[in-house]
């Protein structure tokens, strides 16, 4: 329910933000089909400099390919289901649910699926009705841009991210930790230089990962 809140106070950001470029029926099409925060945050930056549609769309996939990694790992959870459940479940799967469901991994081994699907699908629909709703309110504003309402969805990152930290002190070494943080950190400013933005946050996931299972073995 928190995570689903969160997404209706950023749904109604991206809405008013988006509200001067695209209609509300387009909105609603996008939180649909796109169902992707930060690239519908893109595309919105996109549409105002009319860049190309396959410009948008390679912006799409760089933007959400990190959701591969995190579909992969969260599906391990859910081996004892179909491979339908799991696409399903993949789809619509979201930084903020992937951390929800880490977080309840803290307290258990085990993940009933259903709870899965309502974690996923209330986001979802939070999503969908902030965005269209944000999208109404936004055609009263004159000039939704000064509110820093785009600011919202970091906000909602790192908010997460605070938590999940804390639960895994529980589990794992603070000093492990700092040193994956500094190896993600890291390797993600080297990559900038080399790399597009999206692609560094994938591949300074995977270092950091690899760190992960090497202190793990220790």
């Amino acid at each position: 329910m928190p995570t689903a809140l969160g997404y209706v106070s950023i749904g109604l950001a991206c809405g008013i933000i988006g509200a001067p470029y695209v209609t509300l029926v387009e909105m609603g099409l996008m939180s649909l089909f796109v169902y992707a925060g930060s690239a519908q945050f893109a595309m919105l930056a996109l549409i105002v400099v009319q860049a190309p549609v396959a410009a948008i769309a390679m912006t799409f996939f760089l933007i959400n390919l990190r959701l591969f990694l995190l579909s992969l790992h969260a599906s391990t959870y859910f081996r004892h289901t179909s491979l339908w459940y799991n696409i399903g479940m993949s789809s619509i799967l979201t930084d903020e649910t992937y951390g929800v469901l880490m977080g309840e991994l803290a307290h258990t081994d085990k993940v009933n699926p259903m709870w899965m699907h309502g974690n996923n699908l209330n986001s979802y629909v939070a999503w969908f009705v902030g965005t269209v709703v944000g999208t109404a309110l936004g055609g009263l504003l004159p000039n939704p841009e000064i509110f820093g309402l785009d600011f919202a969805l970091v906000g909602m990152f790192i908010g997460i991210f605070a938590s999940q930290f804390q639960m895994m002190q529980r589990r794992i070494p603070v000093r492990n930790l700092l040193i994956i943080l500094a190896v993600v950190a890291v390797s993600f400013f080297l990559l900038l230089t080399v790399v597009s933005q999206s692609l560094a946050v994938l591949f300074a996931t995977l270092l950091g990962c690899s760190m992960g299972v090497v202190l793990d073995g220790q």
